[in-house]
């Protein structure tokens, strides 16, 4: 069944790992008969965790969609993970979402997880309602948490309901403020009861800051307010969704997903409160001139989508997309404003977590996914050839976890190389190089949990086993000072033998990073057409350095003088003649180590500042300033050698209990201090033995 835009509404759940999230997702999808009985995280069985990797680890590890039917609209519920290291999915589903249900726990309160998830809502400006979890379980308090939120965000925290607890403070039952109505759970069905006493005196105070806030909508409502009228259900709802809209209300529901509580009141609160994809988030186009406007959702516009997310699993390649104007049909022709080609659409699908149900059509505002299209990539916009337009593309964080991944089998480097670039087809927020220096594979993801999920799903879907180390850091080195050494190669066995004698200077250059090659060579003492040997062989040479084998950069070497035979001479001779005067000059010219030295900016909450500027001096990190974000955050710049960053990522997590985020980019090589340069040729030899 096709549904109206006004009809379509597109939620995020967002929040900390394990705050309920995905059991949320599975009460509103049995609260509404989408499936007859409740799945547990805890049994592998829910709609939203299918991956097996999910069911393994019993967290979300992918987005998945959950399409409930709800009084005539269609909710799309895009289920996130909240554990940290796949924070890109969270981008992907804020990209699709019109607006976000922040899950908090009432056992945790205010968590790191819903700090972030605030956070992201922020800087998109995109409307929220939180919701307060597992408000039926032990140790919940839902007092707290809703006190701990108005303290943190103020009065703009609106409740919609009053819970009803035992002596316990377990929750039993919950009262809509609006309607002033209490309802409890008896077997998964919802039971309206009658209105406790002693909550008379909490439900108007909160039904009367409810009003306060519709008053300040609207000039009409204001002097309505002020006249002592009182607002009909029809204009509290008017004005509630406005304040939602404007992000002067935040609106704060509670229940429980394991005996449903408050899932229907939430889904009421969906459908009345939160914004249409036409009423949701300002979208930014950029047209074939390169200039950039404003995009309009409509119904009535030329077909555009964009493709918030793709999966490639045992079940066939899908690519996820929001419509963002006009309707789309299979067999439509679309032109990919990234690649500038046409695509073909293949058949659309509802996709219900793994689930996908065939449709004819999907509407303006809807979300569904098109199969096989393995030209389209995550991020693409898929429009018509009377208006083509690339969306503004989804923000990932910078990756900064690298360790090196290699096959268990040797010979199977193709087959892991494969595998994680169809693995990042899929989650666009982890990178791949081939570091030829290192000879490495280097994979860098947001964290540990990440990288070991890809490693998992190596040997899952591609039956590749791999093993990861750490990565190795791409020292140089250069000598200090200038030495002449002579090169006699002479070799003589039956018939013509072998000769070449060359004297060659070797001196520093700070002002090439690549070795120069000179000649001042008199009266032919090594004739012209041996030059190309000779600098041949020093560039061979040059790439193993005499103190741990790394190459020699900053180098000038100038060919002097020397000798020839005019039978026995050849390139060959001359070129080993060379290395043979580069061996014996490399030692004596004082060579040092150059390690590679990055810029790195650290965003962390005031009160961690201390911590972190302590352990950046144990990494011989030099602080070069501090810059307040004007949020409570500091962004702290510093330059730190490669070779002391390799578990920074987990480091700073555990420091600042997953506050703090960085980026870290190479600016240059500096000279190695002794007791780091005896440690990495150390490294080195070993390596060498190995």
């Amino acid at each position: 069944m096709s549904y109206s835009v006004q009809n379509i509404r597109n939620v995020a759940l967002i929040g900390h790992g394990g705050s309920g999230k995905t059991a949320l997702a599975e009460s509103l999808l049995y609260m509404t008969k989408a499936i007859d009985r409740m799945g547990r995280a805890a049994d592998g069985n829910t709609v939203c965790d299918y991956d097996p990797e999910e069911v393994k680890r019993q967290i979300s590890i992918s987005l998945a969609v959950a399409p409930v039917e709800f009084k005539g609209c269609k909710i799309n519920v895009l289920d996130t993970p909240g554990g940290f290291d796949f924070s890109g999915e969270v981008m992907e589903a804020l990209r699709a979402a019109d607006a976000a249900i922040i899950v908090c726990s009432a056992k945790d309160g205010i968590s790191v997880g819903l700090e972030k998830a605030w956070k992201y809502c922020e800087e998109r400006n995109m409307p929220r309602f939180i919701y307060i979890s597992k408000t039926d379980e032990d140790n919940s308090d839902y007092n707290a948490t809703f006190e701990a939120l108005r303290e943190k965000y103020g009065n703009k925290i609106a409740p919609l309901v009053v819970p009803i607890w035992d002596d316990n403070k377990k929750v039993t039952g919950i009262i809509d403020v609006l309607n002033k109505r209490a309802y409890e759970m008896q077997k998964l069905q919802r039971v309206e009861i009658q209105l406790p006493e002693s909550k008379a005196g909490v439900i108007d105070e909160f039904y009367d800051s409810l009003k306060e806030s519709v008053a300040e909508t609207s000039e009409e409502f204001m002097n309505k307010f002020f006249d002592g009228e009182d607002f009909t259900y029809a204009e509290m709802i008017q004005g509630l969704r406005q304040g939602v809209r404007e992000l002067s209300l935040f609106p704060v529901l509670c229940g429980s997903a394991v005996n449903c509580m408050g899932s229907l009141m939430l889904m009421d609160y969906i459908v009345e409160l939160l914004p249409t994809p036409m009423e949701g988030n300002y979208h930014k186009a950029t047209k074939s001139d390169g200039e950039t406007e404003e995009f309009v959702v409509s119904p009535g516009g030329v077909p555009t989508a964009f493709v918030f997310k793709t999966v490639s699993d045992q079940y066939g390649k899908y690519s996820f997309i929001k419509v963002m104007s006009g309707h789309i049909t299979s067999d439509l022709t679309l032109v990919n404003s990234r690649t500038g080609a046409t695509e073909k659409l293949g058949r659309l699908y509802v996709m219900k977590g793994k689930r996908a149900e065939e449709v004819k059509d999907l509407s303006c505002g809807d979300i569904g996914a098109i199969g096989k299209m393995d030209k389209v990539k995550t991020g693409d916009t898929l429009c018509d050839s009377r208006k083509v337009v690339a969306l503004k593309q989804i923000p990932f964080a910078e990756p900064c976890y690298s360790v090196a991944i290699a096959p268990k089998t040797r010979g199977q480097e193709d087959k892991v190389a494969q595998g994680l670039n169809r693995l990042n087809e899929e989650d666009p927020s982890f990178t791949l190089v081939n570091n030829g220096e290192t000879h490495q594979m280097v994979l860098t993801g947001s964290g540990d949990i990440q990288v070991d999920v890809l490693v998992a799903k190596l040997k899952s879907r591609f039956n590749v086993e791999a093993e990861l180390s750490e990565t190795r850091v791409p020292y140089r080195e250069k000598i200090r000072k200038t030495v002449q050494k002579q090169g006699r190669h002479k070799k003589q066995t039956g018939g013509s033998g072998q000769f070449g004698d060359v004297w060659i200077r070797f001196e520093p250059n700070l002002e090439e990073e690549e070795m120069v090659f000179a000649e001042e060579v008199f009266g032919g003492s090594v004739p012209k057409n041996f030059f190309p040997a000779v600098e041949k062989g020093l560039r061979e040479a040059c790439v193993h350095g005499p103190l741990a084998g790394y190459p020699v950069v900053n180098l000038k070497a100038v060919l002097y003088d020397g000798s020839y035979h005019p039978v026995d001479s050849s390139e060959i001779a001359f070129k080993t003649a060379a290395q043979l005067a580069y061996k014996a000059a490399m030692p004596e010219a004082n060579p040092v180590l150059l390690e590679p030295v990055g810029e790195l900016k650290v965003t962390v909450p005031d009160s961690y500042m201390g911590d972190v500027i302590g352990d950046l001096n144990k990494r011989r990190g030099r602080v070069m300033g501090m810059n307040p974000t004007g949020d409570g955050d500091q962004v702290i710049e510093a330059e730190v050698p490669m070779a002391e960053m390799t578990s920074y990522a987990i480091d700073l997590r555990a420091m600042t209990q997953s506050r703090g985020s960085y980026t870290f980019h190479f600016v240059r090589y500096e000279d190695c201090p002794p007791a780091a340069q005896e440690k990495a040729i150390a490294a080195a030899k070993a390596m060498q033995e190995e």
